[in-house]
């Protein structure tokens, strides 16, 4: 397989329901990790995480690329408003989030682990 890929985010998220990259892909595949992984979320106006994420084992960090974006944590919510604001949480941080208007986020989570749903909604 080739060292290189080249790709689209909007099309190549489709298949792992915005995850470009992780331990999903095949070995091999240059887009295959254990360490990381990378999600290019496309949200319409109203979207909403249908469940909590509750015990996370992993460390994220999610950068707004356009729109507006709310991250819901039990103590408080982030509202991601200006292109570039991001936001960081660890290991044991349950939450949730809401798209108010139609956005897009950059998401990257480490380590990449199998055996956890990929970008389970």
């Amino acid at each position: 397989m080739d060292l290189i890929y080249t790709g689209n985010a909007d099309p190549d998220a489709l298949a792992e329901r915005g995850w470009l990259l992780g331990h999903f892909k095949p070995e091999g595949d240059p887009r295959h990790s254990a360490d990381v992984e990378i999600k290019w979320g496309r949200h319409p106006a109203g979207d909403r995480r249908a469940e909590w994420v509750r015990g996370e084992q992993r460390t994220a960090l999610l950068v707004l690329i356009s729109g507006c974006f709310h991250m819901e944590f039990p103590e408080r919510t982030v509202v991601l408003a200006e292109q570039g604001d991001y936001v960081v949480w660890g290991h044991g941080v349950d939450h949730s989030w809401y798209a108010p208007e139609e956005t897009v986020v950059l998401t990257v989570r480490w380590p990449s682990i199998a055996g956890y749903a990929v970008g389970a909604r």
